[in-house]
């Protein structure tokens, strides 16, 4: 962050966090759900037509999206000593969080339905955990998100973004630590008032859906500096890559199963 940015507070806008405290809520049309998530890569193992692995959870079908690649090719490696038959066919592959929750919402009420399970990332699970339990809260699952909130009246905190206030949700702690380091520096009057709270993907990306607030065009995630890499090295591959050329994603179960785990 230069030292040019503008630092504001805005209140209204928030969710519902880790612990399930239940507040006021936002929304968005899908398609502006989808643009918001679309710049964030997520990892699945998937078979060469984009078919993502499939396992059955209490007769349902689960597949896993992974936030961080390292993690899914830990479950990769993990699955080719395990079930090597089924590794044999599949491989890691990134694909958009927009994409994913497209699919999730053509598949909402099936009888068939693919189901997403988010995995976090484990340490960041420690960092999210500890931050709750500090607050005496607990950590009840999903895929944790950082937002700072502060002020008299304990509003999120925004920054000036392409001439737009936006509030950033950070998958990184650290992330999330650096911009409130510098706030409080710039904003040395309000720095005993900021907080950091913890809210789960799961819950945003189903909130972002049940009203119609238009605070929610304020909300940007913030790719894990993993994700970014990532990204910088797609968009080279991209430049060298031959005109026609694309990259599977997935967009139905294979017929290959993975027995529940």
């Amino acid at each position: 962050m230069n030292s040019f940015i503008r630092w504001g507070l805005v209140g209204g806008a928030v969710l519902t966090t880790l612990v399930g405290q239940t507040l006021k809520v936002l929304a968005l049309p899908t398609e502006e759900v989808v643009k918001l998530l679309q710049g964030i890569p997520v990892f699945t193992i998937a078979d060469a037509q984009g078919a993502p692995l499939v396992a059955i959870d209490n007769n349902k079908k689960v597949t896993g999206i992974f936030v961080s690649q390292q993690e899914a090719q830990k479950f990769f490696q993990q699955l080719k000593k395990d079930k090597p038959d089924i590794a044999s066919k599949v491989t890691v592959q990134p694909v958009s969080l927009g994409e994913v929750y497209k699919l999730a919402i053509a598949n909402a009420g099936k009888a068939d339905a693919l189901n997403f399970a988010y995995v976090p990332v484990p340490t960041e699970v420690a960092i999210a955990t500890k931050l709750l339990t500090a607050a005496g809260q607990k950590y009840q699952g999903g895929v944790p998100l950082y937002v700072a909130r502060g002020g008299k009246e304990q509003g999120y905190l925004t920054i000036q973004q392409n001439n737009e206030q936006i509030i950033p949700f950070f998958f990184e702690e650290k992330q999330i630590q650096e911009m409130v380091n510098r706030f409080k520096k710039d904003k040395p009057e309000l720095a005993s008032t900021i907080k950091i709270d913890v809210i789960a993907l799961e819950n945003v990306m189903s909130t972002l859906q049940s009203s119609d607030d238009k605070m929610l065009k304020s909300i940007r995630l913030v790719p894990t500096e993993e994700s970014l890499k990532f990204i910088q090295t797609a968009i080279k591959g991209q430049s060298n890559q031959a005109p026609g050329a694309s990259n599977a994603k997935p967009a139905a179960p294979a017929n290959n199963q993975s027995p529940k785990k």
